[in-house]
């Protein structure tokens, strides 16, 4: 019986930047070693991205004090080349400084918490800043009153700043922002009357001084008394005018007779 034809598995993962494999060291170098993650390209490890365990931060001098041929290691993909593939032993960022844009809705961490804001992972080099003000739309005088070291939480990017490597978040921008209430509105009075009551309301005067209701009392009285002071004046009047023209006739006569 023929043997069937082998065809190469289409369920194999397409390589890509990042991606983790658990790799084999085939060969080792002064610049090196070459490591098998099972591919069709071999996987190439530069001494610059080689990690010795027992002192992560320190950098390789001697490659051969850290792997040797045969030892098993954890690699991600660094970069795709047509004849290799470049490894690295330093776990990557989830977000490169040329990835993270203005407008992008990232899911983090809350890692630190500050009077003026908090302090959110969000998979970059550094934690992004949700400045008090950004936590959300009501007043807030503390963060610690809406985040805590821990909470996860959804947040927006602002601003990326490069030179300065500051990310600058927000929780408030994913929020639904209160309804403002409108004031209610004045209805109007109807009626006549009404509205002279109102008036009246608003022009109340304040209770008169007792000075006040003296002289209101006086200007009554002469008030009632008018009419008898008008005629008065009247019949004075008139005895002064008739007065007069006796004295004008009587001077006339006078003269008459001294003629």
């Amino acid at each position: 019986m023929d043997n069937p034809i082998e065809t190469p598995s289409t369920n194999q993962p397409k390589l890509k930047p990042k991606q983790k494999y658990e790799g084999k060291v085939m060969k080792t170098s002064l610049q090196g070693a070459i490591v098998d993650i099972g591919e069709n390209l071999p996987g190439f490890l530069h001494i610059s991205q080689v990690v010795d365990s027992a002192n992560p931060n320190a950098a390789v001098i001697n490659l051969e004090d850290v792997l040797k041929v045969g030892d098993t290691l954890s690699v991600w993909v660094k970069r795709i080349l047509k004849d290799r593939v470049e490894l690295t032993m330093k776990e990557p960022l989830e977000l490169e400084w040329r990835e993270i844009k203005p407008d992008m809705v990232l899911h983090g961490k809350v890692v630190r918490v500050e009077n003026f804001g908090a302090f959110v992972e969000i998979g970059a080099e550094r934690p992004g800043l949700v400045h008090v003000s950004e936590l959300s739309h009501n007043y807030v005088r503390v963060p610690s009153e809406v985040v805590k070291v821990g909470d996860e939480v959804d947040v927006k990017v602002l601003e990326v700043d490069k030179r300065k490597k500051q990310i600058k978040l927000s929780m408030k921008a994913l929020q639904d922002e209160p309804e403002v209430e409108a004031p209610p509105k004045k209805t109007a009075r109807k009626g006549k009357a009404k509205k002279e009551v109102v008036e009246e309301e608003e022009t109340e005067l304040p209770d008169p001084t007792y000075m006040e209701i003296a002289m209101r009392k006086a200007m009554d009285r002469a008030e009632k008394r008018k009419p008898e002071i008008t005629n008065r004046i009247k019949r004075a009047k008139m005895i002064t005018e008739t007065e007069a023209d006796e004295i004008y006739e009587r001077t006339l006569k006078a003269k008459g007779e001294q003629e």
